[in-house]
């Protein structure tokens, strides 16, 4: 060996644990970086997951307690416990169906003014990842009747599936059967707490719901027509059939029928609930109508904002339960 070779042999040696110091440093270093991106992208994907669900849409699946409500009754010695685990299908079901719709209109829901900051189509949810979560959501769904014994509520939330699944794909492009098909999933909310507690609803109370439902996805059309004006045919090919204006009076017509009919169910209930309840159609009829005014003026808010927000029918709703609830103990 030359003194040469050497002193670079030496210098490599002795220069090789400063070398090996650095790049374990700056592997180490790189180590938390990549540990808070990771972390930074699972949050924003746990984000975007949650977004999807729309939580502000949850509270309607506390229908299922509306035929025990009704009844004044649970119906079973463990019927609290029953309707809670139908709410909790029905909001997996519901949330799984959120999914399905989004992902089957993910192209119209990039050019809707509102619609394109939903996480599936502004992209931060993968299609891939939403197909996966909504076919474990509707497991859980169907799977939570059977696990109680109740395979009649796994029947109902099956039927709620697969009439949404209809509608996402099919249904939503015919004209006034897709109102019905959004009206039947509020129905199928009520059907599932009747037959998870054993409750059975009077066809008065039926009807009842079945044309409040209706009377929401009537608004719903409504405020497409009227705030989306020709564009609305872009996002939702179906209403190329509707004019705003009937509509409107369709929606004043449901409103007056669903009073008429609860005035009726209303006039059938026991000697002491029947004043009681005949008093709460008037805070009714006025949160009617104060829907249909806040559903006529032209506005992209989400139509359940107007039942959940808007304080004058936030005050109707209060009067109306507080009569309805004192008739049942009457």
């Amino acid at each position: 060996m030359t003194s040469n070779e050497a002193v670079t042999t030496e210098g490599t040696a002795a220069s090789a644990p400063g070398l090996v110091e650095r790049r374990s440093a700056s592997r180490s270093s790189a180590s938390p970086s990549s540990s808070a991106v990771s972390s930074s992208s699972l949050a924003r994907w746990l984000g975007a997951v949650a977004r999807e669900a729309r939580p502000r849409q949850w509270p309607k699946n506390l229908l299922v307690f509306a035929a025990p409500l009704a009844g004044a009754t649970m119906g079973r010695s463990d019927g609290a416990l029953y309707a809670v685990i139908a709410t909790v299908a029905f909001l997996c079901a519901s949330v799984s169906v959120y999914y399905v719709n989004d992902i089957m209109d993910v192209e119209r829901d990039r050019r809707h003014p509102v619609k394109c900051n939903r996480p599936i189509a502004s992209g931060d949810l993968p299609v891939r990842d939403a197909i996966v979560i909504a076919v474990i959501l509707a497991a859980i769904a169907i799977g939570s009747g059977f696990a109680i014994g109740a395979p009649v509520l796994s029947a109902v939330t099956g039927g709620y599936l697969l009439s949404s699944t209809f509608y996402s794909t099919r249904g939503k492009h015919i004209p006034y059967l897709e109102m019905a098909l959004v009206a039947s999933g509020f129905v199928l909310r009520v059907l599932a707490g009747a037959v998870a507690t054993n409750v059975p609803p009077s066809p008065w109370f039926l009807a009842v719901c079945s044309l409040g439902a209706l009377s929401v996805a009537v608004a719903k059309r409504y405020a497409e027509l009227t705030s989306l004006g020709p564009e609305a045919v872009k996002h939702r090919p179906v209403t190329r059939f509707y004019q705003a204006r009937f509509i409107r009076a369709a929606q004043a017509v449901i409103a007056a029928a669903m009073v008429a009919t609860y005035v009726m169910w209303a006039a059938g209930e026991g000697d002491g609930a029947r004043a009681w309840h005949i008093a709460s159609a008037a805070p009714l009829a006025l949160a009617l109508a104060r829907f249909g005014m806040l559903t006529g003026r032209r506005t992209v808010r989400p139509v359940e904002d107007m039942i959940t927000r808007d304080g004058l029918m936030i005050a109707c709703e209060v009067a109306w339960l507080a009569l309805f609830i004192v008739g049942l103990y009457q």
